[in-house]
């Protein structure tokens, strides 16, 4: 399992303390079983598919990746060790043996066209734009040929109830970082990372923002 230390990074929820009412927060502000299931059927995980969530954080989406299939080899990569302490005593409550990393947030510890598949939660609206590209220049590279994609992130709000709604977060994580999710620039930044195919097929409407969601794919 790989062990590295960390430079600063925003927590979820934006502090430290409050990470532990992370997975409350989601079922409080989010309509959880929808944006949820909608994220895992467009990852479609396969048998002997080896698929990586970059930023795990309390590991849900991992709980249910593994109950829509056994036989698929998922890893998560998260910056924070406090999430994955979270994430670890809920994998051993479900009874579920996933391996979990941490990393720098630099280079991802990961050979070069590793992953089937890649997908992300709620993750990039927390990076810097630097950051942002940095991590899907990553992708890219653990990415086989041909491997896909799947962001599901906040995006450009769908209405000025959104817009407004989604204040709540900004404060919380911060401007300058959820500015580029906001102005609707995660596909253009996917499209300079090298990406193909880049597309939004939905999104879902929260009590906090336009929750989006963006698949692309590695070419050959």
């Amino acid at each position: 399992m790989v062990e590295q230390s960390t430079k600063n990074f925003i927590p979820a929820l934006g502090y430290n303390w409050l990470t532990g009412l992370y997975d409350l927060a989601i079922k409080i502000t989010m309509p959880e079983t929808k944006f949820r299931n909608t994220l895992l059927d467009h990852l479609n995980p396969k048998d002997d598919e080896r698929i990586l969530e970059f930023g795990f954080g309390t590991g849900q989406n991992l709980v249910l990746a593994k109950e829509r299939n056994s036989h698929t080899d998922f890893i998560g990569l998260d910056i924070d060790p406090k999430v994955k302490h979270i994430a670890a005593k809920k994998f051993r409550k479900h009874d579920i043996a996933i391996r979990l990393d941490l990393y720098d947030g630099s280079l991802f510890p990961y050979e070069a066209k590793t992953f089937d598949k890649v997908f992300s939660s709620l993750v990039f609206h927390q990076l810097d734009r630097e950051t942002k590209i940095s991590c899907l220049n990553e992708i890219y590279r653990v990415l086989k040929p041909n491997g896909t994609l799947i962001i599901g992130d906040w995006g450009k709000p769908k209405s000025k109830l959104m817009r407004v709604q989604f204040y709540v977060v900004q404060i919380l994580d911060g401007f300058q970082t959820t500015a580029d999710n906001v102005n609707g620039l995660i596909p253009d930044y996917m499209i300079k990372a090298g990406f193909k195919n880049v597309k939004e097929p939905g999104s879902v409407n929260t009590k906090i923002g336009s929750y989006c969601y963006y698949l692309a794919n590695r070419p050959n």
